[in-house]
């Protein structure tokens, strides 16, 4: 199935214009004395200096280069326009104006050869994303191991709870009870839960009494 075609009035218009922008160009290049092929590449040189310059203005806007030749290039568009439209007797074309006609292709190939080979504005062109920044641990003597000092012998002793004279009397009268009632010596545990009194102190007792 054969695709719509759609109407599209800004092209249309843009071919209009360049056409008539063209053959304006034409007539003027050919009423300064170019004739034949010469005539029809004036039109040309002219448009493609205005493309150039549009471009580069595209990439670098702050290149002052690229104004200056884009605005030569309309102006010779612009002006071939309006000399054709009856200001001008292109029957009789003053002498500077053949003489611009004339410096057109050198004027032309000097801006389009610059704005090719000029580099481009360092502002405009994209920063390259910085490299990534990797800590690495910076390479040192390593640190010998210092031992740690051995505990003394009277750090490992545990110290001796305080046994006051009351309750080891009051233990002694249990243990007797406990040894009458079962033939056997009390044991910590035993003495620590009759005395309700903590470990450390029911085991210092016992010693005393054994």
């Amino acid at each position: 199935m054969p695709r719509s075609l759609r109407f599209d009035a800004v092209l249309v218009q843009a071919v209009i214009a360049g056409a008539l922008s063209f053959a304006h160009l034409h007539d003027l290049a050919e009423a300064a004395g170019q004739s034949g092929w010469k005539a029809w590449a004036y039109p040309v040189s002219v448009d493609l200096l205005l493309v150039a310059a549009w471009r580069r203005l595209r990439t670098a806007r702050r290149d002052r280069s690229a104004w200056t030749w884009f605005v030569i290039a309309l102006f010779a568009s612009l002006g071939a326009n309006i000399a054709t439209a009856g200001l001008l007797d292109l029957q009789h074309v003053p002498a500077w104006l053949r003489i611009l006609v004339a410096g057109w292709p050198a004027l032309a190939f000097l801006g389009g050869t610059l704005l090719v080979h000029q580099p481009t504005d360092p502002a405009s062109a994209p920063e390259p994303a910085p490299e990534p920044v990797i800590d690495r641990p910076e390479q040192s003597d390593p640190v010998p191991e210092i031992p740690a000092p051995e505990p003394t012998p009277a750090l490992l002793e545990t110290p001796v709870p305080a046994v006051p004279p009351a309750l080891v009397d009051h233990a002694r009268k249990v243990a007797t009870e406990h040894r009458t009632r079962t033939g056997t010596d009390i044991d910590t545990a035993t003495l620590r839960a009759r005395l309700g009194i903590p470990e450390d102190l029911a085991g210092a007792i016992v010693a005393r009494l054994a």
